[in-house]
């Protein structure tokens, strides 16, 4: 049976509408997950929800356990999961307070489990991460957004960095060469490790602040912080309806 799951990020604590019990804490081959997956329901749709940081002393991205929370999600039976990423935005029309839902990514990440494989098994699983976010997943969530009128960007390259540093404005001009017109601290190595997992994922990016050097302007907290909240709810009324079209209902 399928099961829809979602990893919230910073901004994201949980969803609107959603309804659940936390689970006993799980245990998994690599350690444990930042918190237990939470299962309930959203708009009366099943639903498993994780916050990728943790909600109590939230672990900065590149410390992030990302093996224990993806298999964690797969012990609960999740086969189809949404990773919500605040982002920043490179170029237009990556403005802030835009819903993007990207279709590739550039890691620039380094020291990261990027990896189920521990070395020492004899096999290697050489995944095909041509495509790296589930085309029928995406479809949906493109297709959802839409019946719902929801401005969006229905593509987009993640470029994904170590952080928890912002980056420099060199670097960010150095991303744009590269062809990213986003970037964030978490889509990597989460994606590719779902790959390996057998979960189909997707990702659905809140743009909250212009990136280093894309803006005049000095970067202000204060607006973050509304658009993530504003956004925020948005996703999640992106995510309810998700559901009952994953579901059939």
């Amino acid at each position: 049976m399928n099961l829809l799951g979602v990893v919230g990020g910073t901004g994201m604590d949980t969803l609107p509408d959603f309804s659940g019990s936390e689970q006993a804490p799980i245990e998994t081959p690599y350690g444990a997950p930042t918190q237990a997956p939470v299962v309930g329901q959203i708009a009366g749709q099943p639903l498993v929800f994780l916050h990728r940081h943790g909600q109590v002393n939230p672990t900065p991205p590149h410390l992030v356990n990302y093996r224990a929370n993806v298999h964690a999600l797969a012990q609960v039976g999740v086969t189809h999961l949404i990773g919500v990423n605040a982002v920043g935005g490179i170029g237009l029309p990556m403005h802030p307070g835009a819903l993007v839902i990207p279709d590739q990514i550039i890691d620039y990440t380094w020291g990261r489990e990027h990896t189920f494989e521990a070395g020492n098994s004899g096999q290697i699983q050489y995944i095909d991460f041509a495509h790296p976010y589930d085309q029928g997943l995406r479809q949906q969530l493109i297709e959802t957004a839409r019946e719902l009128a929801l401005e969006h960007v229905d593509h987009g390259t993640y470029g994904a960095t170590q952080g928890p540093r912002l980056e420099t404005a060199a670097e960010i001009r150095r991303m744009q060469r590269d062809g990213c017109n986003l970037v964030g601290m978490t889509g990597m190595p989460e994606a590719a490790l779902a790959m390996e997992a057998g979960i189909a994922y997707a990702s659905v990016c809140m743009v909250v602040n212009a990136a280093s050097g894309m803006d005049d302007r000095p970067l202000s907290l204060d607006t973050i912080v509304e658009i993530l909240q504003r956004e925020s709810g948005v996703v999640g009324t992106l995510i309810a309806a998700l559901a009952h079209r994953f579901y059939g209902n």
